[in-house]
């Protein structure tokens, strides 16, 4: 009954984590470029190690764009595809996987339980993997903060942070994402990291604001498994050669340290 709680693509997370360390997942918004645009990147992405995609992020990332650009990434890429959903209508059946996320700090009901009710039944009937997802806010939040009314992590208080991601690997969750906010001036602070990873055992993402290879080889150093890039491929991805360059410093960090 209980042999698919663990999904494919978990696995392969897991996998890659014993393997390489210290990993490296690509964000593609849909909004933000094409979907042709997007298949080349990915292509790109995949030539320079990323482990995976991970798909969404804003209000636009849904219905036929969000289809079309998955379609183009698996055309020109073997790796998984993974929702990072806005809201409930970043769904797609032709992604490997879902973050189903529970914004653990949000003031509204609807980020706790809300969103997560009304997309359990599509994502059944399109035989989706969830990947249980605690989502920490942290300072400044920008949008995503905004949106989600989190009552933002403070950035000064390491523990804070860390009793809100044991308490979300207490209530089931197999991956802890702590989120500053895309544009963010920088990533969640490694002293934040640290003391996350000193009290959980699931694998922790640092996403939002991860502008260097040296800021993402700092987290890993810290105790974080994964860092989301998105914003700083963005502004250059229309330079192919620069962006491939980004991409692989990235993975070359966090497989250095990660492994250190």
């Amino acid at each position: 009954m209980f042999e698919s709680h663990f999904g494919k693509t978990y696995k392969y997370i897991l996998k890659e984590i014993e393997e390489k360390k210290g990993l490296v997942f690509l964000v593609i918004d849909p909004p933000d470029q094409s979907p042709e645009e997007a298949g080349v990147m990915a292509k790109l992405a995949e030539k320079a190690g990323v482990s995976a995609f991970a798909v969404g992020g804003s209000i636009g990332a849904q219905g036929s764009l969000l289809d079309k650009t998955i379609k183009a990434i698996k055309a020109n890429s073997s790796l998984p595809v993974i929702l990072f959903p806005g809201n409930i209508a970043t769904l797609s059946p032709k992604a490997d996987a879902a973050y189903f996320m529970t914004m653990l700090n949000s003031r509204d009901p609807y980020y706790l339980s809300g969103a997560q009710t009304a997309s359990s039944i599509p994502i059944k009937k399109m035989n989706l993997e969830t990947i249980p997802t605690s989502y920490l806010v942290f300072e400044p939040g920008r949008a995503v903060g905004w949106v989600g009314q989190a009552n933002l992590i403070p950035r000064d208080v390491p523990y804070v942070g860390a009793a809100a991601a044991l308490a979300g690997q207490y209530m089931g969750s197999h991956l802890i994402i702590l989120e500053s906010g895309s544009g963010a001036p920088s990533c969640v602070p490694s002293e934040n990291v640290k003391a996350i990873s000193s009290v959980v055992d699931v694998p922790i993402i640092v996403a939002g604001g991860v502008k260097t290879p040296k800021m993402a080889q700092e987290v890993i150093e810290a105790g974080a498994s994964i860092v989301h890039v998105g914003t700083a491929v963005d502004n250059v991805y229309k330079n192919k050669e620069k962006a491939f360059k980004l991409m692989k410093e990235f993975v070359d960090a966090v497989k250095k340290d990660g492994k250190r």
